[in-house]
């Protein structure tokens, strides 16, 4: 039986094409980038490499972007940064309810540490309004972080008018765009853009690499002190082929994203009318339209969402029932909640999130699938 990986959004394959770019600097280009050698100069030129490549994809100059372990150290690096740089300016940021762990829990610490903190609703379908945004904002307020689209649901959030009210304020506006980038266009200079975070694994990259943008002149202290790389900016020994395979992903991403997007939002439609055809009692979670092509967030009435994801790894299908870094916990999904569902219908969610790699067969062999396990779920009447 052949498997069926629906879980992208917790992590995507590693493309082959980044594979293979990846591979010299495991073998015969290991040297250090900090040493002054042949060998040290190869992996020095293949990471300014990769921070160009990055830097396209996302409408930055080079010199702004900065290579981190991961999405998490790229959020709460944009948080701690900034937050110290400003102290003497304000102890005052803004975020909302769904933000990933990385960012609210973060936030709590700082919290704990005398720091205010606005945490802002959203609706119904996880959109913060623009304008609570803006009343949120005070004199003590340094910094604005809110993604640019939900891990979970999938929701899209206006970062352009959020971009807008913080440049307008003269607030710092940072974004965790792990979901979004390589997926969904961005500009960082239109979209008023000071910080952003991404990370490898989310787009066809290795895991254990992220970045973070960082607007020229933004204030900014260092999370990471050490040897001084990446400018002082992020100091340990540089992960090159990481760093390359990140590089690589983005570069691809450019090439092929708006016909990539256009492919996987046929195959979620596919899924979500096939799914509305032959199961009862289901819901969309999120945005009906704005929301990432490749997500599709569901409640199904009477059924377990971790039974379903278990009944359906037996099928050889690999979904979620809520974020990747959540598995595991006995609280409902924080994001669910927030959008005002019960502790029933947020234990009842199933996420399926598409990728490059699938296809139209796979999608039919899920919907019948899918129904087949909800029908033995509901059979047993366990809910």
């Amino acid at each position: 039986m052949k498997s069926i990986y629906l879980d992208n959004a917790a992590t995507s394959p590693v493309d082959p094409r980044v594979k293979e770019a990846m591979l010299p600097y495991l073998e015969d280009q290991f040297g250090n980038p900090s040493s002054i050698h042949t060998y040290g100069q190869q992996a020095l030129n293949a990471i300014e490499t990769a921070r160009r490549d990055v830097a396209q994809l996302i409408g930055a100059e080079p010199n702004d972007v900065f290579f981190t372990g991961s999405g998490t150290e790229s959020d709460n690096t944009a948080l701690w940064g900034v937050a110290r740089a400003l102290i003497d300016k304000g102890r005052h940021i803004i975020t909302t309810q769904i933000e990933h762990h990385a960012v609210l829990h973060c936030a709590e610490f700082m919290k704990s540490l005398q720091w205010d903190v606005t945490i802002l609703p959203v609706d119904a379908y996880g959109q913060v309004d623009p304008e609570d945004v803006r009343k949120a904002i005070t004199p003590q307020t340094v910094l604005i972080s809110i993604m640019h689209a939900n891990n979970e649901i999938g929701t899209i959030q206006p970062i352009s008018e959020i971009g807008v009210i913080a440049k307008d304020a003269g607030v710092l506006f940072h974004t965790d765009a792990v979901q979004t980038t390589g997926h969904e266009p961005i500009d960082v200079k239109s979209m008023h853009i000071d910080l952003l975070s991404m990370s490898a694994h989310k787009l066809y990259g290795p895991k254990g690499v992220g970045a973070l943008f960082l607007k020229e002149g933004t204030p900014f202290v260092p999370f990471i002190h050490g040897g001084g790389q990446e400018k002082g900016r992020r100091s340990a020994t540089h992960n090159v082929p990481g760093i390359v395979g990140l590089g690589k992903a983005c570069s691809l991403a450019k090439e092929t994203m708006q016909s990539e997007h256009e492919t996987v939002l046929q195959l979620r439609q596919r899924l979500w009318e096939g799914i509305q055809a032959n199961i009862d009692g289901i819901r969309l979670n999120g945005h009906p339209d704005k929301r990432l092509a490749n997500n599709l967030n569901i409640g199904i009435d009477r059924v377990e969402g971790e039974s379903l994801v278990m009944h359906l790894d037996m099928e050889a299908i690999a979904a979620s029932s809520a974020s990747a870094c959540s598995a595991g916990s006995d609280e409902p999904s924080h994001v669910l909640k927030a959008i005002g569902l019960s502790n029933d219908q947020s234990r009842g969610a199933l996420r399926l999130s598409l990728g490059r790699f699938n296809t139209m067969d796979e999608i039919d062999q899920t919907i019948q699938v899918l129904t087949k396990v909800v029908s033995h779920l509901r059979s047993l009447g366990s809910f």
